[in-house]
């Protein structure tokens, strides 16, 4: 059963960082309830339904909508999504961007794009940070977040008229969500890895809503 003190995530936002700014984060947002909406997990794999395969192809999307963000690893899991999200400069990558290294290619030890439901994206130029909103101003980490939600949503009502998807309650997703600046490399690459490993660790996450051992809060930290 769902516990919402049990499942509170402590947000570790720093106070005055500009969420404009160049820079790679880590995100991860919740459905309302904990619902699960987008599939299960079989034998330590990932199996999206068709909401689920919408939600990736959403943020498969997010580099060709909205010049000037990246997505690197992501995950979309039963009720949660996990990604590594970079707003970037012309020829910037996320490497580059969060650790201050030379651009460089997908690292080694990250499995190929194809995979779905884990999808490490390549690190290309995607063009210049701030050409994605009307007014020309450039997308903050929320308004990133907002956009996704957003666009996850209005698919997903028309999945439910047309298609039968399973209804939810009040909205797909919850209001808050979270997100923790990436410092480094070694923090960069750990926090791939667990994304990549999150459906092998299905049984434990903290987002289960019937785990009874669930891993330590930050896991990925570790």
């Amino acid at each position: 059963m769902f516990n919402p003190d049990r499942h509170h995530r402590r947000s570790i936002r720093l106070r005055g960082y500009d969420y404009a700014r160049d820079g790679a984060y880590f995100v991860t947002v919740c459905t309302e309830g904990r619902a699960c909406l987008f599939g299960d997990v079989a034998g330590g794999e990932m199996r999206l339904n068709d909401a689920g395969q919408m939600v990736a192809a959403v943020w498969n999307d997010i580099p060709i909508n909205y010049p000037g963000v990246q997505v690197d690893t992501f995950v979309v899991m039963p009720n949660h999504a996990h990604a590594i999200i970079a707003l970037v400069a012309p020829e910037t990558t996320v490497a580059a961007v969060s650790v201050g290294a030379a651009p460089r290619g997908r690292p080694d030890g990250v499995e190929s794009p194809e995979s779905v439901a884990g999808q490490p994206r390549g690190v290309a130029p995607t063009g210049v940070a701030g050409s994605a909103t009307p007014g020309g101003g450039a997308l903050t980490l929320a308004d990133v977040v907002h956009r996704v939600k957003t666009m996850t949503t209005r698919r997903y009502v028309d999945g439910v008229r047309e298609c039968g998807w399973h209804p939810f309650s009040r909205r797909v997703w919850q209001r808050n969500y979270f997100e923790h600046v990436i410092r480094g490399e070694e923090s960069l690459n750990r926090i791939r890895q667990y994304i990549l490993d999150n459906p092998r660790c299905w049984a434990t996450d903290r987002e289960n809503p019937t785990t009874v051992a669930p891993e330590p809060e930050d896991a990925w930290l570790a």
